[in-house]
């Protein structure tokens, strides 16, 4: 009897696990219905059974997914189109069936996300959201330029927790020509990526677009650093934490200075070589000063005055100079291209100039990479520079949410206190009725 009592609960157990099993299957089924409603009910399934959701929805749609991710012009059909919205809605992340990233917008699953994963959370702030095609220029960029590269998705899903949140709307402005053609935009506003440990306190951050390759490397460095910390007491990780930025603001001056003589620029009259035993690195002595009674302000002027030194004199040159040699860094994998032959194309056989798209596409990628290299050295040269030296003092918030509002308002200068995002000034006179505001 008991033989056959246990062999039926087996058989029951087995039943309830493969019945489990198809769930999942049969959601990702439903969730591109024809049927709205049900739809949006396999949808939210999905998205409540988190990144295995996702999964599910992939694995259910998989060769449609290859089909589009093989071609990029293959038509937009109605069933693609509503499987394409569906990814995007579980996942979080527009253009989400390239990248195959699924994203928390909860902070507190994200971190018990990490917890259970023993990995560290790379959380995104934005202007607007992932997953709307309007959000900030800075996380556009991010979907095409990074989450959409087969490495760096590969490294973000295998490696990380995502999490996102949106700092506040993306302003956008439409251009009326006054003949029927409307050009609309979002304007200003910039992104961030922190690296955060599990219980949400800041490791490092990335400001502002980077180009793949080096996006990866300088994670990997964050990476690291963050299982270095994940063993020591709480004054070990302090101090281990602020050693590793004091040494990174080092490091970066260095190779920054090194470029600039490398391609010809000024060089400022406090960097250049002294009498033997009179140095004038400021870096050299940072290590000293921070161990000193003193203000942050001291204490940031000090570690960053070979840097700020800098800034004044590299122009607009010697930053373009800077670039080309960081042209690798910013190179787009097969599928970031695909990302823009897709966006492109109709737009390109709607209007001929006389020219292939292939032509066309060329000359766009070219200045699309020269632009991804300029902004990775500047971010990583002064924005990232800026923000080592932050948290270098150990003076500065530790939580994301605070040192955000100091991100935002002292490194992007678009303060949470103007709601104008400086796009608006009453000092200004601009000769329209209440300075062209509209309620």
């Amino acid at each position: 009897m008991k033989l056959a009592i246990s062999v039926s609960l087996l058989l029951l157990i087995s039943a309830g696990q493969a019945f489990a099993s198809t769930i999942p299957e049969a959601l990702g089924r439903a969730a591109i219905s024809e049927n709205p409603t049900e739809a949006r009910a396999a949808i939210s399934r999905l998205r409540a059974l988190g990144p295995a959701g996702f999964s599910a929805l992939a694995n259910a749609h998989r060769d449609e997914i290859a089909r589009h991710i093989a071609n990029p012009l293959e038509p937009a059909t109605p069933e693609w189109q509503r499987l394409s919205a569906a990814l995007d809605a579980v996942s979080q992340q527009k253009d989400s069936y390239l990248s195959g990233l699924y994203w928390y917008t909860d902070l507190a699953q994200a971190e018990a996300a990490a917890r259970t994963a023993g990995k560290p959370i790379l959380s995104l702030r934005l202007l607007g959201n992932l997953n709307e095609e309007f959000s900030c220029a800075n996380s556009r960029f991010f979907r095409t330029v990074l989450y959409a590269n087969a490495g760096v998705s590969r490294a973000l899903r295998d490696r990380f927790i995502l999490h996102w949140q949106s700092v506040r709307p993306a302003p956008r402005v439409t251009i009326d020509f006054g003949d029927g053609r409307k050009l609309e935009r979002t304007v200003t506003g910039n992104s961030i990526h922190y690296l955060l440990d599990a219980e949400g306190n800041v490791i490092d951050a990335l400001p502002g677009l980077y180009g793949p390759a080096a996006f990866l490397r300088l994670l990997a460095t964050a990476e690291d650093i963050s299982h270095r910390l994940s063993s020591l007491s709480r004054n070990e990780r302090q101090r281990t934490l602020a050693d590793y930025h004091r040494a990174a603001v080092q490091s970066i001056t260095a190779q920054w200075l090194e470029e600039t003589k490398r391609v010809g620029g000024k060089i400022p009259e406090s960097l250049l070589p002294r009498s033997a035993g009179k140095s004038s690195k400021a870096v050299d002595i940072a290590p000293l000063a921070v161990t000193k009674a003193i203000t942050e302000v001291s204490i940031l002027k000090t570690i960053t005055q070979d840097a700020d030194s800098l800034k004044v004199v590299t122009d607009e040159p010697t930053w373009t100079k800077i670039a080309a040699a960081h042209a690798g860094d910013a190179r787009l994998d097969e599928q970031s291209v695909s990302l823009v032959r897709r966006q492109m194309e109709s737009f390109w056989a709607e209007n001929p100039n006389g020219s292939k798209s292939e032509v066309k596409l060329a000359k766009l990628l070219q200045k699309l990479e020269q632009s991804i290299a300029l902004d990775t050295v500047r971010n990583e040269y002064m924005l990232h520079l800026q923000l080592h030296a932050w948290l270098a003092t150990g003076l500065v918030p530790r939580d994301v949410a605070s040192l955000n509002e100091k991100v935002y308002a002292e490194l992007f200068r678009t303060p949470k206190s103007d709601p104008w995002l400086g796009l608006f000034a009453d000092d200004v006179y601009v000769g329209l009725q209440n300075g062209g505001l509209h309620p």
